[in-house]
């Protein structure tokens, strides 16, 4: 821990990491309310994966036909979009189970990112390192972006706090109070999907999907009110990814798996915590 905190003042890597982490915190933490609630976690893994098919897709005519448009992170950003938007319309206007529209669409982005990256000659490692990503090379370009996308995710969070609180936790009583649910979901998956795309060029496509969902978890079994629960998960979520820096330092650990597995485990104590609980007040 020493020398983690003696790096942190010296290296602008350590730094960075640290400062990526508690951004990335924030917008985890309030876009992952608002998935865990929704119950709407396989969405967002689905759309996660779509991203390498943005990628392959945008590598492939950048490196074969020399386009410059979309690069590698727009590619991404229009592909987990359209994802999304696939998804919500399957979801609000056919018969269409939901959890097979998002089984069809993870597996599809998959394949076609795999069969993208096949075909561009010079094959590149980068791309599948989207998955894991590397949160101690981040570049002061990203810490930028994240800051960028935390201010948004909170002006769209106070902005629509109430509709948004409606759409998720009662989409019955929204619509008796004439509120576009269909648009307020279609906003929630966009805003799922900018934050997934975005993060997943930071701490890879598997760490986002563990911030947005555990965390939150764990924050719900102790908030009364989803701004409690927000304000908890930012929290929760910047301690795990602080503490999983500091532990995979000096064994040279990957940070990414490090603080996975912490938040994993905290997720699965607070479980059997409860459980144990409600088991003991039941039996007095």
């Amino acid at each position: 821990m020493t020398d983690f905190l003696h790096a942190v003042m010296t290296s602008a890597l350590a730094r960075n990491a640290v400062i990526i982490g508690l951004l990335a915190s924030v917008a985890c933490g309030i876009v992952g309310t608002y998935v865990v609630t929704r119950r709407i976690s396989y969405i967002a893994a689905s759309v996660a994966h779509c991203v390498l098919a943005g990628l392959g897709a945008a590598r492939y005519v950048n490196v074969v036909h020399g386009w410059t448009f979309p690069n590698p992170v727009q590619g991404a950003l229009i592909a987990a979009l359209l994802a999304a938007g696939v998804i919500g319309w399957v979801s609000l206007r056919t018969r269409e189970r939901e959890d097979t529209a998002i089984g069809a669409v993870w597996a599809i982005g998959m394949a076609v990112g795999i069969l993208f990256i096949y075909q561009t000659p010079g094959y590149n490692q980068d791309l599948m390192s989207y998955l894991f990503g590397n949160i101690l090379l981040v570049s002061n370009r990203y810490l930028y972006l994240t800051l960028a996308l935390d201010v948004f995710i909170v002006a769209v969070a106070a902005i629509f706090y109430y509709q948004l609180q409606a759409v998720c936790f009662d989409e019955e009583f929204a619509r008796l109070r004439n509120l576009r649910v269909g648009l307020y979901y279609l906003l929630l998956l966009a805003l799922t999907a900018i934050t997934v795309v975005l993060l997943s060029m930071v701490v890879g496509i598997v760490l986002v999907i563990a911030l947005l969902t555990l965390p939150t978890g764990i924050a719900g079994r102790f908030a009364r009110s989803m701004g409690q629960m927000m304000m908890l998960s930012c929290l929760i979520c910047a301690v795990f990814t602080v503490l999983g820096l500091s532990l995979s330092y000096g064994p040279d650990l990957p940070a990414g798996p490090t603080i996975i597995v912490l938040t994993g485990a905290a997720y699965l104590l607070s479980a059997a915590g409860c459980y144990a609980w409600g088991k003991r007040i039941r039996r007095g």
